[in-house]
């Protein structure tokens, strides 16, 4: 299918068929490598364990589906995980655990439980260890978060247009933080230099060609909020919109509908920012593109260039559709959650929060597009609300009252 140009109250929004997609692919020995159900119930095990852990809230919001006329609309509240405010806590600090065992095991000469990283067994070696990653906010919050818990040295890097107060919250779990120049890729590529200089050790959400290990932990802790929610639902979705930046997040998701229920999965929607559109150029092109230029969005977690080719592996195969979602759309649902329907609760949701329920109002508001997805009125449609104000300021900014101001009215 060409590209479709939808009208919307904020701007035309573009859609596109996967033409590689096939619903009745086989989940593939290559993808089990990637995401598997052993590594989901290790990640399960340890995540489980940690202080504060419990599953986030899966809001049913009748009163939106009501009016949006489909017959569900489920949401997952990321907002409140480990008091970092985004699904990110669930993929950052757990690569940082496996890191560390495998590291540990390599100069102890054994084999070393998670426990002994859990519970600070060796202290002096852990702290000659130092992590490190690119960010735009929430993923370095996570590693840095993970680092202070497990006792290693951390340094964040992040670029030019991360906010100061992302900077602060990172440098609060006594990471330092180095600003470069340039956009979200640029910082990837400081990273690795520096960390193939230093001698430390990166914990990125991003793979690329020679490094991929560490990827699949984070995009494996990132599983255990699908199955979470997958286990809340009353019955299979029918349709999931996800937004995406590299990719790591959705085909997390992906992977966990795919290998629970096969064919009779959903119907996957991905959501890029409209100037950040890597998966919509790459579903274009049938092949990662790179997109260039300087991401400027609003939704900062999701200003990146270039897709995963782990997430590629994945989501070439079992993604539907993308949609390239404009700043406007994603900032009105942001306000809509914040001031709901009578009936259902009010949600914080953050800039990176929305692509995919703005995704689903623009396909939605188009015949073509909305009979295309088969989205009818008995439609059961899932989205991850994958942070929460994990910028205050901007938040407060954008929907005119705080957090708390906006949980309050409930």
């Amino acid at each position: 299918m060409s590209p479709v140009l939808m009208q919307s109250d904020a701007s035309d929004v573009p859609f596109l068929r996967n033409r590689q997609a096939n619903r009745s692919a086989a989940w593939t020995e290559a993808q089990d490598a990637i995401l598997n159900d052993q590594g989901l119930l290790a990640a399960r095990d340890t995540i489980s364990g940690w202080p504060g852990y419990r599953p986030t809230r899966l809001h049913d919001l009748t009163g939106l589906a009501d009016e949006l006329g489909i017959s569900a609309l489920h949401y997952k509240d990321e907002s409140t995980r480990f008091g970092l405010g985004s699904f990110k806590a669930l993929g950052g600090a757990y690569a940082v655990a496996r890191l560390l065992q495998a590291q540990l095991a390599k100069t102890l000469g054994r084999r070393v439980d998670m426990d002994e990283v859990t519970s600070g067994a060796h202290p002096e070696r852990v702290a000659k260890i130092t992590v490190c990653c690119a960010t735009d906010g929430n993923h370095g919050r996570s590693v840095a978060w993970g680092a202070q818990t497990f006792g290693c040295a951390c340094v964040i890097f992040i670029h030019a247009t991360v906010s100061e107060h992302r900077k602060r919250a990172i440098e609060a779990y006594g990471a330092e933080v180095r600003r470069c120049e340039g956009n979200y890729d640029d910082s990837v590529r400081l990273a690795q230099e520096t960390a193939a200089a230093e001698g430390w050790f990166v914990v990125s959400d991003t793979s690329y060609p020679g490094y991929m290990e560490v990827p699949k932990d984070v995009m494996q802790g990132y599983e255990l909020m699908a199955d979470e929610a997958f286990a809340a639902l009353p019955e299979i979705p029918t349709h999931v919109f996800l937004q995406t930046g590299v990719g790591g997040m959705a085909a997390a998701v992906v992977a966990s509908a795919v290998r629970r229920w096969g064919e009779k999965r959903p119907i996957i929607v991905l959501c890029d920012p409209d100037h950040a559109a890597c998966w919509y150029e790459s579903f274009k092109a049938g092949a990662p593109v790179a997109v260039e230029g300087d991401l400027d969005t609003v939704m900062a977690g999701l200003a990146c260039g270039e897709v995963s080719a782990l997430a590629w592996e994945i989501l070439k195969d079992h993604a539907d559709a993308v949609m390239a979602v404009p700043d406007e759309m994603a900032v009105a649902a942001m306000c809509r959650l914040a001031r709901p329907t009578a009936g259902d609760p009010p949600v914080v949701a953050g800039e990176s929060a929305t692509a995919g329920l703005a995704g689903l109002q623009a396909a939605l508001s188009n015949p073509e597009v909305r009979a295309d997805l088969g989205l009818s009125g008995g439609a059961r449609v899932l989205l991850f609300g994958t942070e929460g104000d994990t910028d205050p300021e901007l938040y407060r900014e954008i929907v005119g009252a705080s957090a708390g101001d906006v949980l309050n009215r409930g």
